[in-house]
């Protein structure tokens, strides 16, 4: 692992020091760490969404070249 210094914002501090404490994460470190892995997640899902919604317009112009999903 790396180590990074950021600065951020006090009351988003005071948050994490909260959920450190009521044991939702291990540490400060632990709850980033969750946070930029969540966020990666969601940006994961938008790219796919988009995928999916590109797929989803090029089936209804040209509906001749889907292929059934019994051969998929």
């Amino acid at each position: 692992m790396v180590q990074v210094q950021l600065r951020v914002p006090e009351g988003t501090v005071r948050e994490i020091d909260q959920w450190v404490e009521k044991g939702r994460f291990m540490s400060r470190s632990d709850a980033i760490k969750t946070i930029i892995a969540l966020y990666e997640e969601k940006e994961k899902t938008r790219k796919f969404y988009r995928m999916l919604s590109k797929r989803s317009k090029e089936a209804k112009e040209k509906p001749e070249k889907l292929s059934p999903l019994e051969e998929v």
